[in-house]
């Protein structure tokens, strides 16, 4: 009676990779034992590692965070520089087309209606005198540089942002209310008076510089002399909206207080307080559009 051949059950399978299975791989990744192609192979402490455990060990490392919580970056203020190329850009295109100033300043009277004012206003500035921009984006380079870094962009961002919002919300909280015919009729206020010009955003960058030097125990005392200054210059020459400069130094400390006090300087901050902050920045938010809202409801 003839042998039938018997094919050894314990022969081995040639071993492919899992993402290329048309690819024989006899490497494997030293943690999760996996055939990897040479594709698929990272270089590891000790032989290889595949992709997928790579990315996996990504995911479960820290991300660096700075002292008050943000994401650390490679030192670069690139929030910074955005915003001070898109007020240059604005600031030609002011030149080039002269009726765009009264479109994105903020007019109290025109900020129910135009919102966008609000904002946009921070990012315009006056077209007679070059040391309005030139000044403003000094000074925003210099507190950029600082506290970017040490907040993260994202928070840094904010606290500008919302500070740029608060200077126009003030503004608007101390125009008195004036109609349309009264306007033309004894001259137009504050009410229905242009305002340009990042000064409110810098001064926000003021406040916050303030709060945080003190929530890590670090001097101060140049900056109150700068605000100081500038706010005597306020008063003194006409045409300075100081409202604005007061507005955005109130905003930007408070969001500096929510960043720096609901957080542990010198240690990582952890995700619950990080989530915190952006509570604390959205409440700000609120408050100054409540406070908006209310102006108009009144004037009304």
């Amino acid at each position: 009676m003839a042998e039938q051949p018997v094919t050894p059950e314990a022969a081995e399978q040639v071993p492919v990779c899992p993402r290329h299975p048309d690819r024989e791989s006899y490497v494997r990744c030293q943690r999760c034992r996996r055939p990897a192609c040479p594709e698929c192979q990272r270089p590891a402490a000790v032989g290889i590692q595949c992709v997928d455990c790579v990315a996996e060990g990504r995911r479960s490392v820290r991300q660096a965070r700075t002292v008050f919580g943000g994401q650390v970056t490679d030192g670069r203020p690139a929030v910074t520089i955005t915003i001070i190329a898109v007020c240059v850009v604005v600031f030609l295109a002011q030149m080039v087309d002269g009726s765009l100033t009264s479109r994105i300043a903020f007019v109290p009277a025109l900020g129910e209606v135009e919102p966008w004012r609000f904002l946009t206003s921070a990012f315009a500035h006056s077209q007679s005198l070059i040391l309005h921009i030139a000044f403003n984006m000094y000074a925003l380079w210099v507190m950029g540089t600082y506290l970017e870094p040490l907040v993260g962009r994202a928070r840094f961002a904010a606290t500008y942002l919302l500070s740029a919002l608060g200077g126009s919300v003030v503004y608007l909280l101390l125009a008195t209310p004036q109609g349309y015919e009264d306007a033309l009729a004894t001259g137009p206020g504050a009410w229905w008076s242009g305002a340009v010009g990042a000064s409110g955003a810098v001064f926000g960058m003021f406040g916050a510089f303030l709060v945080l030097q003190r929530r890590l125990g670090r001097s101060a005392a140049g900056m109150y002399v700068v605000i100081g200054i500038n706010a005597v210059i306020g008063f003194v020459i006409p045409g300075i909206a100081w409202q604005a400069h007061l507005g955005g130094l109130v905003t930007g400390a408070a969001c500096a207080g929510v960043i720096g006090y609901l957080g542990r300087p010198r240690s990582l901050v952890d995700r619950g307080n990080r989530q915190l902050h952006w509570v604390g920045l959205a409440a700000i938010l609120v408050v100054l559009v409540a406070l908006a809202g209310a102006k108009y409801a009144l004037a009304g």
